[in-house]
């Protein structure tokens, strides 16, 4: 029996690149764009990893300041080290954060929430860091239907190995459909919340490029294929080069689902305060 937790690795910023950093970025550009957050905001960005989100919030939204925290020292020298001038960054627990209630105008977290011990506790904790009035928001992958390469890849490691529908992320991580994120959101005391769908398309120039990020052993995924003898980790190779036939120019065509959510904390001053789910 595999134990899911000991495939959760994410600490190489440029493996992580390779693997999810090219696709995240482009979710957290149409992200950032659907939250049309007003200039000079003070943004605090929760489980920053690489800083992609960050670094798209430090670009477009001309804040006072952003500050991305990672427990990740790997990470957070990833980030720091492409960083533009409004962007500072600094190693944290998600689940501590290191600020005083009250104190954000927007908590924004990317691609993160369902590897936190609890992503119900974490969005509690984001949303009394934010001011009243002021946003919580975050987008995570759609592990059960629509992160395309990752949905094929479990489907096909199961099928080669039923043992590892355990680490499936589809199967383990619950809060990643509209219903689970509204509620969560809900259960933190936030209002006006909204979800919608973020697709990209995940275009890989060929099966060497899909199949090479899963060596890396960053994320449960590639984590797993690392556990592998050689034997087996060519039979999942090969029955996953099986579902996804390339193109005729060699490249493999997918697309990548995301939810984003947001909400407002409740700012007692405003009257007409009121609850929406989209």
């Amino acid at each position: 029996m595999h134990e899911p937790q000991r495939y959760d690795l994410w600490s190489a910023g440029a493996a992580y690149e390779r693997y999810m950093g090219r696709w995240s970025r482009r979710v957290a550009e149409q992200f950032v764009a659907w939250l049309d957050a007003d200039e000079g905001l003070r943004w605090l960005d929760v489980g920053c990893g690489a800083g992609g989100l960050t670094a798209v919030v430090a670009a477009r939204c001309r804040p006072r300041t952003v500050v991305g925290v990672d427990r990740s020292e790997n990470f957070v020298a990833h980030a720091r080290a492409s960083a533009s001038p409004h962007a500072h960054f600094v190693v944290a627990d998600a689940m501590a954060l290191p600020v005083r209630d009250e104190t954000c105008d927007a908590v924004v977290s990317g691609l993160v929430l369902n590897f936190l011990p609890s992503p119900a506790a974490a969005v509690a904790r984001m949303a009394r860091a934010t001011r009243p009035g002021g946003m919580v928001a975050a987008y995570v992958w759609d592990y059960a239907e629509g992160m395309g390469f990752l949905r094929r890849f479990w489907d096909a490691a199961i099928a080669v190995d039923p043992a590892a529908a355990t680490l499936d992320e589809g199967r383990r991580f619950p809060v990643c459909r509209p219903e689970a994120l509204r509620a969560v959101w809900s259960g933190a005391g936030l209002e006006d919340v909204s979800v919608v769908p973020v697709e990209v398309p995940t275009v890989f120039t060929d099966f060497a490029d899909l199949w090479d990020p899963f060596l890396t052993a960053q994320g449960p995924a590639p984590g797993y294929v690392a556990a592998l003898d050689p034997g087996d980790r060519e039979r999942v190779r090969d029955a996953l080069s099986a579902t996804v036939p390339p193109q005729a120019d060699g490249s493999v065509a997918l697309t990548a689902l995301a939810w984003a959510v947001r909400g407002r904390r409740p700012d007692p001053s405003r009257p007409t305060a009121r609850r929406h789910v989209g």
